[in-house]
């Protein structure tokens, strides 16, 4: 699988696949069991693979795959690649602070301009917030990175259950 290296920090993928729902589902607790090299997770239609915590780092990828039946083509698999859920709701957090306080400066800048006041301290803070939200985009990038060899082996196991090129 190739990653680009585009804007996306959480890469997706779908393809469609021959075996049925059951079979894949039976395929994906079949390897649960006979394996230890992964966590699997099974809750309806969803698999979550994911790394041993024992291996695990901040960083580290989670595969999330959804089954979906269609009645033109017959089953789709749709994949996710993502950050533990913890590290993703921290940084989805912290964007909605960055964003927040930017757009509380903006009309605390505005009321002062308004008011023949000084708003150089509300702007220096807005643009102190654009660079803290530019170092959060190249963390994310970063990590993306630092789990880029868990991506393709997560992904790699996923093709060997369900027999894919």
């Amino acid at each position: 699988m190739h990653l680009s290296e585009n804007i996306v920090l959480r890469p997706r993928f779908q393809f469609q696949v021959s075996a049925t729902k059951y079979e894949l589902l039976a395929a994906f607790q079949n390897a649960k069991k006979s394996q230890k090299a992964y966590v699997l997770s099974i809750v309806d239609d969803h698999i979550f693979i994911k790394i041993p915590k024992q291996k695990q780092h901040f960083w580290s990828p989670q595969l999330h795959l959804e089954l979906r039946t269609n009645e033109d083509s017959g089953l789709m698999l749709h994949g996710l690649f993502g950050p533990n859920p913890t590290v993703w709701t921290l940084f989805m957090f912290l964007h909605f602070v960055v964003a927040t306080l930017f757009i509380g400066l903006g009309a605390w800048a505005y009321s002062n301009y308004a008011l023949d006041q000084s708003y150089r301290l509300q702007l220096v803070m807005m643009f102190v917030l654009i660079g803290i939200w530019f170092t959060l985009y190249f963390a994310g990038r970063m990590g993306k990175k630092a789990g880029r060899k868990e991506t393709n082996e997560l992904y790699s196991f996923m093709q060997s259950i369900v027999s894919i090129p």
